[in-house]
């Protein structure tokens, strides 16, 4: 049996009870033997080495161009027919419908169809569900009564699964432009473009529904140059797809990584009157980052679909309306309040509800009487992150329940709820590998967790252990430049499939450590030779962390995290975003 490595900085249970886990000896070779050949500081040279990026990818890997990574939209199945069908309604001033989800994935393709279509100097009717009354993608009344009305239906963000709504819908033709997963038969439509298809190659199963979306409007645009017409500019869409991209927890790796940063670059000039009038609201004061659109802007747009009107999100994605855009925002962020108010009670129930049926098997879940079906899935992820399982909430309601489930990595969830829909368990369910949703009957609730947790067994989810905290070494406060933060972000954007860098600050002093706000921690360190550093640590109040570097009494720590730069009044510093802490013995 091999040697356990041994822990970074000693450190076998941290504040949080985790395993510190440092960088590989091969890690370190790689990192130092970059960092002789290309000009640039060590802790970027680990950070790309940690991405698999060689000194001779270094260059163009830290600056990544769209043209280089798109791929042939044609590749996709069905796509170059979606888009001749699409444009032989816009050429031809049919009646579009677009069906879409009621998440910010759904919001963002309705939002880049709609604009399309503005500047075509077309409209389409917007439908989006009702989570509470229609729940997840089509139903049979919905499109029958939109085909009735309608040449053309697209569905985005959902619809490959929708047989019977579909076939419901025969009076008009149907595009779906989606990414969940496939099942064995597709729906009667005339074209269903989705990378998760399972006669697909998977090259692209890493895309959201908007990236789909996206990939048909650059068909489009190019049928219609092969006819002697322009379309509109699509570069100045990839805000929608960098935004659809970071809140739908797609991997930020290849083609993903480009849309976000291409997308990133778009919103900072303020030039979509919704977003920007969103990103006032939530009080966003500097260029965004991807974790403002998975934190600050994503919820607010994902608010109208979990409490209040789900079209609201994609309303104002797609606005041209000044007036409309301030008055969406502003509802949308005060849902956003009510929706953490409605997450934060039914959180604390299900955390109960789970730790009282053992938080050590392969699933963790909870049902509850009246819980909200548009905060389930966040206190799943809240479940999931506190477990390191996967992790599913329910809401009952009659003789039913709505829930949904997320996942932690290497246990592909959507497929075991897809079986245990298609076993006859649940009374459907799908989704992809880490976020699925699921339908249940009231009486057959626990005969389904029990057997969605034995499936989830074979893919090995009981014998996680706590998540090890993975570090990419040591930093001292003098090294910590707002310089080098800007170095290392040019290897990102950070998040799903990416993760940011996590350094240690070894064997620190608290300079303060107080409480901010309802639940956070702020704290300024230093080691005693270079500035002070200030951190915060989001939640910190709430765990270990906080009582433990309040009440520090001169103990000395070791502080790891995430670098960012924080901007106030126009001035720039270093900021770490505190995840852990250990004593420093």
């Amino acid at each position: 049996m091999p040697l356990e490595k041994p822990a970074f900085l000693n450190v076998t249970a941290s504040a949080t009870g985790r395993r510190w886990i440092g960088p590989t000896q091969e890690e370190d070779r790689l990192s130092e033997a970059m960092a002789q050949v290309v000009d640039l500081p060590a802790p970027l040279c680990r950070t790309l080495v940690k991405r698999g990026i060689s000194a001779e990818q270094a260059a163009d890997f830290l600056t990544p161009t769209l043209r280089d990574l798109m791929p042939d939209p044609r590749s996709l199945r069905d796509m170059a027919a979606a888009a001749t069908r699409f444009l032989q309604a816009v050429s031809q001033k049919q009646r579009i419908a677009i069906f879409a989800d009621y998440d910010v994935d759904g919001g963002s393709s309705a939002a880049l169809l709609l604009t399309w279509l503005r500047e075509m100097g077309r409209s389409a009717t917007l439908y989006v569900p009702d989570r509470i009354d229609e729940g997840y993608g089509p139903n049979d009344e919905a499109m029958a009564a939109l085909a009735r009305d309608h040449d053309l239906i697209i569905c985005v963000d959902c619809g490959t699964l929708s047989h019977s709504p579909i076939a419901a819908a025969a009076a008009a033709d149907v595009i779906v432009l989606d990414h969940h997963l496939g099942g064995e038969t597709l729906p009667p439509a005339l074209a269903v473009v989705n990378p998760n298809r399972q006669d697909e190659s998977g090259d692209l199963a890493h895309l959201c529904a908007a990236a789909v979306v996206f990939l048909m409007l650059v068909e489009t645009n190019r049928q219609m140059r092969n006819t002697g017409h322009k379309g509109p500019d699509l570069m100045a869409m990839l805000d929608l797809v960098a935004l659809a991209t970071v809140a739908d927890v797609a991997p930020l790796t290849g083609l993903n990584r480009a849309f976000v940063r291409q997308g990133l670059t778009v919103m900072a000039r303020r030039q979509r009157i919704g977003l920007t009038a969103l990103a006032d609201v939530a009080g966003l004061d500097q260029a965004p980052t991807g974790y403002h659109l998975g934190f600050l802007l994503g919820p607010r747009v994902n608010a109208g679909g979990r409490i209040g009107k789900a079209d609201l999100g994609a309303r104002l994605l797609a606005t041209a309306d000044r007036h409309e855009a301030e008055g969406l925002a502003a509802r949308l962020d005060a849902l956003n309040t009510e929706r953490r108010e409605v997450e934060q009670q039914v959180r604390e129930q299900a955390m109960e509800q789970a730790e009282a049926r053992g938080l050590d098997g392969p699933l963790v879940w909870a049902a509850g009487e009246g819980w909200h079906p548009g905060v389930v899935g966040i206190v799943a992820a809240r479940l999931k992150e506190a477990t390191n399982r996967p992790a599913i909430v329910i809401g009952l309601d009659g003789n039913e329940g709505k829930g949904s489930g997320r996942s932690v990595t290497g246990i592909d969830l959507g497929a075991v709820i897809q079986r245990a829909a298609t076993e006859g368990f649940l009374i459907k369910g799908g989704g992809h590998k880490m976020a699925a949703g699921l339908t249940v009957a009231r009486d057959q609730l626990e005969a389904a967790m029990d057997h969605l947790g034995a499936l989830l067994e074979k893919q090995g989810a009981a014998h996680i252990g706590p998540a090890d905290l993975r570090l990419d070494g040591v930093l001292m406060p003098a090294a910590a430049t707002v310089d080098l933060v800007q170095q290392i972000e040019a290897a990102g954007p950070f998040g799903a499939g990416a993760p940011a860098p996590r350094f240690v600050f070894p064997d620190c002093q608290i300079k303060f450590a107080k409480q901010v706000g309802a639940n956070h921690l702020k704290v300024s360190f230093s080691d005693g030779i270079g500035p002070r550093i200030d951190a915060i640590c989001f939640g910190g109040m709430d765990g270990p962390i906080g009582p433990m570097l309040v009440g520090h009494n001169g103990a000395r720590f070791h502080l790891a995290g995430r670098l960012e730069i924080n901007t106030w009044q126009g001035r720039q510093s270093v900021q770490l975003r505190l995840e852990d802490a250990a004593p420093a013995h």
